[in-house]
């Protein structure tokens, strides 16, 4: 099997942020784009980017977990797992979205101390949402600065 690994960063990053870094030097066939723009022209970018990919394991990022999140709901059959730290699914631009159940495995890391995007309403939104959650409370913030390098990243990118 032959899984395509992508990571989406935030609304204010880039794919130089501290994760793009981080992903790109440990795991190198993992896709890393720039996403400039609004929603849609992010999701136009993303969508083009996977148009002929399947198998696909999603890290996201706040805002790029929204859009992992969108376009899962959108193609949850090429999907293979969701991994989100601190996404933003309480955005305005998910409400059409509420609906809908996703039946995939979905890992979630979200700080206690996010003062970007409120631990309370995302969980609620996500619980909702994913039938398969796992979904961490850490002693962090928004960026996860502090835990993001200790998670399971080996065992978290693993589709076996």
């Amino acid at each position: 099997m032959n899984i395509t690994r992508l990571f989406i960063h935030g609304l204010e990053s880039s794919n130089q942020g501290t994760k793009g870094i981080f992903f790109r030097e440990r795991y190198p066939d993992m896709l890393i784009e720039d996403f400039r723009g609004s929603l849609q022209e992010r999701m136009d970018k993303l969508n083009k980017i996977l148009s002929d990919k399947t198998d696909l394991l999603l890290v996201g990022s706040s805002f790029g977990g929204l859009m992992a999140t969108i376009y899962t709901c959108n193609n949850e059959n090429k999907v293979r797992k969701l991994i989100l730290l601190a996404p933003a699914l309480n955005h305005i631009e998910f409400e059409p979205y509420l609906k809908k159940r996703i039946d995939i495995p979905v890992t979630i890391f979200h700080g206690r101390n996010d003062n970007v995007v409120p631990v309370a309403s995302v969980q609620k939104i996500a619980c909702k949402t994913f039938t398969k959650i796992t979904y961490n409370i850490v002693d962090d913030d928004h960026p996860l600065r502090e835990t993001f390098k200790s998670f399971d990243w080996n065992g978290l990118l693993n589709c076996e």
